[in-house]
């Protein structure tokens, strides 16, 4: 037991499991950018930088990158990256313990604290339901994705259909954005199957694996109950994506030229990728306007939802905070939504990641300006720092012409995003014990 826990965590255990998900995640990066940098990997040279970036934006889930994959990489590089998507959208938590729950039908007190750190939870689902369904939706609606595509791409006669519908299935439901196209899916714009089966893929995979098992106990079972939590991420989801669409289709020029069916099918494409973190698009986003940029930048902010495959600050709390601000202005306790009371340390989590991960995006965007320097429009570095922390993928053109220094803030925002932020912070900060010195004095707010 004590030997394939150690080899399933490569042979390092701490008592603290924020950083063993870290150094866990490390490891990961480490072993892709090696495998990358071999020359089987790749079909022209590429810096080692490059490669770094490329594995923390696979893992991540993320899908910006510095150069064009389908030219770079080789069969064997692009089997490297669906791998490191895979692990990044099931967590590779997941994996390890699912295959550790298989061989000893057990799981140790550390592996189901490193989990918990990665995954949120309700009071309705345990470890073992939740791992065990991460892994059969994720193949359910993978294979799914995958049949779905190979019939549109064989349709188009598109070159190893089979291949490229498997990538496109995996990097959509883990919501990564990578394609094996130069023009990620401009070829397909007006491809309505197409469009249809990334976006079913991103919303399933960033909705969660929480609403996904709450829904599934809803069909078996119509007199199941949907949650408080389901009702949540789905009133925010939707209400997200029709403002984003709404925006896009009313006001954004790009889409403005093309005939009514193209311009919803774009608007509501790209409003699915950012608030979705998916990171495909059908269009140039680098060209849209400051004002659309801007939208895009808040979708990805708020991003997807918990326990999914998605990152940005999370639906769930967007709405913690909501409730809070509001019972607090209308001086009000305590904490209610949908007439449901919300814990207190449900507020505390959710003041703490908004807090951390605001400040993040803040440190990233001040950095990028002194690395890339004035010649790259401001809102352009923001966009780009919102889409690596909230592991989105989409790009204003700021990561292919970013500086080293510049592709490393970006890599730092990618795995941040990806870990979480939270995570990121106490692996960071916290100590397994310290003497406390603190003193209890006022503070006027």
């Amino acid at each position: 037991m004590k030997t394939i826990r150690r080899l399933l965590f490569f042979g390092f255990e701490t008592r603290l499991p924020q950083r063993q998900l870290v150094i866990g995640y490390l490891i990961h990066v480490v072993v892709g950018t090696v495998l990358l940098c071999l020359p089987c990997s790749v079909q022209h040279p590429a810096s080692v930088i490059s490669h770094l970036f490329t594995a923390v934006s696979a893992l991540s889930t993320t899908g910006l990158s510095t150069l064009d994959v389908s030219s770079t990489y080789s069969t064997f590089g692009q089997c490297v990256i669906l791998v490191l998507i895979q692990m990044g959208g099931m967590g590779y938590m997941t994996l390890t313990s699912f295959i550790m729950l298989g061989l000893t039908h057990h799981l140790g007190k550390n592996a189901n604290s490193i989990f918990l750190s990665q995954f949120a939870l309700t009071k309705q689902i345990g470890i073992r339901t939740m791992m065990r369904n991460i892994v059969l939706f994720t193949l359910f609606f993978e294979v799914l994705g995958t049949l779905l595509l190979y019939l549109a791409f064989s349709f188009h006669g598109t070159p190893h259909a089979l291949w490229s519908a498997l990538f496109h299935s995996v990097s959509a439901f883990c919501t990564a954005g990578f394609s094996i196209y130069p023009d990620n899916l401009t070829a397909f714009r007006t491809d309505w199957a197409v469009n249809a089966i990334i976006n079913l893929l991103s919303f399933m995979g960033a909705m969660g694996f929480i609403l996904l098992t709450d829904l599934a106990r809803w069909l078996r079972n119509r007199h199941h109950r949907i949650t408080f939590t389901t009702r949540v991420i789905l009133v925010i989801t939707f209400g997200l994506a029709l403002f984003t669409t709404l925006h896009l289709y009313l006001f954004e020029p790009g889409l403005q030229c093309l005939p009514f069916g193209e311009r919803l099918s774009g608007a509501f494409f790209h409003a699915v990728s950012a608030m979705t973190t998916s990171g495909f698009n059908t269009i140039d986003v680098s060209h849209m306007l400051p004002v659309s940029l801007f939208v895009l930048t808040l979708t990805m902010y708020i991003g997807a939802s918990p326990s999914g495959t998605g990152g940005g600050l999370k639906s769930t709390t967007l709405s913690a905070i909501y409730a809070y601000t509001r019972c607090r202005l209308g001086m009000r306790t305590p904490t209610t939504l949908m007439g449901n009371i919300i814990p207190t340390f449900r507020i505390e989590n959710a003041i703490t990641t908004f807090i951390f991960y605001t400040f993040m995006l803040l440190a990233g965007v001040y950095a990028l300006v002194l690395t890339e320097g004035p010649d790259v429009p401001f809102i352009h570095i923001l966009f780009e720092s919102a889409s690596a922390l909230a592991t989105t993928g989409l790009s204003s053109g700021v990561s292919g012409n970013a500086t080293t220094i510049g592709k490393c803030v970006l890599i730092v925002l990618m795995f941040a995003g990806r870990v979480g932020v939270v995570t990121f912070g106490t692996a960071l900060i916290s100590h397994s014990s310290h003497k406390d010195s603190t003193k209890h004095n006022d503070l006027a707010i």
